[in-house]
């Protein structure tokens, strides 16, 4: 565990996986009933922030040890008032609603991955009981973690699937849960770019793990499959080719940089943490693929150790690069392949350590 650790956290409500930057975008572009889908969920975005403000930071939530498994999945029968009527706990048999088992699935698979891989204990390192509510809002077009628990929205059938469906979105969004723990990283400009690439890599790391992928074999699309047909675009992110992922009439074109010379400066996205993430995704798809393998083995836990014991709450990309790289050495030894696979993908994305 980071040696430092804070009662509140500092980070505010992370938005969801569906940044406000596209929902702006759907509501220029798209039809009037894309438009009043997009603009209810900034509104409902909106107030669930506003309520945070009033209530203060998240505290984080103490749990009763456990190495047991536990998951909770609640419905919300298209309301906001959560987490709505408990409908399966953990060990129940599976349920007749596709979304309360892919969300229920989906938290045990990420759940063990931090277990299997990193020896964590749950979001919390604690035991923390990983609760989800499904069928949030009436088509709500997002997932999120509001610091306590997981959100789906059913996504309106028009441009976006259910938020449950993509496995490697259940894995980013609890990340967020997992950096709140830890490096507590600030929600803007880089340290918040950061914030959200760290989920992308668990995230996606969760998604291979499952499908059994190797690194020169995975897709490294986040979100694949989020979509409906009628959307150009395959996934939300590409980590393998940032900027590629969609190019959409309605949804606008994915504006993520893969290397720091395309770096955006923005006073939208919070700094661009949604845009500019693409330059650290990239750089460990690039190491990822240099080490070889199964990319949670190695890559992986050389990320989740920086993020647990290196990483400060306004880290920079450069410190994220410079702690990788120290962590592959004392994992691996210094000049090791892996160390130097490290030290290069950072450098192929324009920041050298």
């Amino acid at each position: 565990m980071s040696p430092i650790r804070n009662i509140i956290s500092r980070n505010p409500l992370v938005e969801g996986i569906i940044p406000q930057e596209m929902l702006k975008a759907i509501a220029k572009n798209g039809t009037d009933a894309q438009r009043d889908m997009a603009l209810h969920s900034l509104s409902l975005s909106g107030f669930i922030r506003g309520q945070r403000s009033v209530l203060g930071p998240v505290a984080f939530i103490t749990a009763t040890p456990s190495s047991q498994k536990c998951r909770k999945v609640y419905d919300e029968h298209n309301t906001t008032d959560l987490p709505g009527d408990l409908v399966r706990n953990e060990g129940d048999p599976a349920s007749a609603d596709i979304a309360v088992n892919e969300a229920y699935d989906g938290a045990g698979a990420t759940r063990d991955f931090y277990k299997d891989i990193f020896d964590r204990n749950s979001i919390d390192d604690k035991g923390m009981c990983i609760v989800s509510s499904v069928h949030y809002d009436q088509n709500y077009d997002n997932a999120f973690w509001d610091g306590k628990q997981m959100v789906y929205g059913d996504g309106d059938g028009d441009l976006f699937n259910s938020f449950t469906h993509c496995i490697d979105v259940i894995g980013h969004e609890l990340t967020h849960g997992v950096t709140q723990y830890e490096a507590d990283l600030v929600y803007n400009n880089q340290p918040g770019a950061l914030n959200e690439s760290f989920s992308d890599v668990m995230g996606i790391l969760v998604k291979q793990r499952v499908l059994g992928q190797t690194a020169d074999k995975a897709d490294w699309l986040i979100g694949e499959g989020l979509f409906t047909p009628k959307v150009k675009g395959v996934a939300l992110r590409s980590m393998k080719e940032p900027g590629t992922a969609y190019n959409d009439p309605v949804l606008g074109k994915d504006s993520q940089p893969g290397n720091m010379k395309n770096y955006v400066k923005t006073t939208s996205d919070s700094g661009g943490v949604h845009i500019n993430s693409g330059i650290p995704n990239h750089a460990f798809y690039l190491a990822a693929v240099a080490i070889g393998g199964n990319a949670w083995e190695k890559a992986g836990k050389i990320w989740y150790i920086t993020l647990r014991d290196r990483l400060r709450p306004r880290s920079q990309f450069k410190d994220a690069a410079k702690a990788t790289v120290q962590v592959a050495g004392d994992l691996f030894k210094a000049g090791s392949p892996e160390q130097k696979a490290v030290k290069k993908a950072w450098a192929d994305v324009g920041i050298k350590v």
